[in-house]
């Protein structure tokens, strides 16, 4: 089943907890609240907190469920791509007042990133540039 693109009902972030059962979610892509505890490091939360996240997360329009008599298998319904666009975008307005030159400048001159990193990621932007250049011909 493909998943929605609804970004603009996406909600700009989630709580630690939910975060934590949409990436069980979005890796195993679909399954049971046993099967999502199955997937927790230790401790492993309890049974119940993790059917009330599932629940919350349903209720904000994240998963959906498909019932099985009284059980139910949840799945995705909004893309680990498009939550994590979302959110990325509020983090960017948030921190770096939509300037991706602020972002980067402070990364730049964070001075953790080794030169081979920044090397990378100049690379990066370079092959970015040629492609842009060479669509716009």
């Amino acid at each position: 089943m493909p998943l929605k693109k609804n970004p603009a009902n996406t909600p700009a972030s989630l709580t630690r907890a939910e975060e934590e059962v949409m990436q069980i979610l979005w890796q195993v892509e679909k399954g049971m609240i046993h099967d999502l505890l199955d997937k927790f490091q230790e401790p492993k939360p309890a049974y119940n907190t993790v059917s009330t996240i599932v629940r919350i997360l349903e209720q904000k329009g994240f998963i959906g469920h498909k019932a099985y008599g009284r059980t139910h298998e949840y799945f995705p319904v909004i893309s680990k791509k498009d939550y994590t666009k979302s959110s990325f975008r509020g983090f960017m307005t948030n921190y770096f007042g939509n300037s991706y030159k602020s972002l980067a400048s402070f990364f730049a001159s964070d001075g953790k990133l080794t030169i081979k990193e920044l090397e990378e990621i100049q690379r990066t932007i370079d092959m970015e540039i040629r492609k842009q250049k060479e669509e716009k011909q």
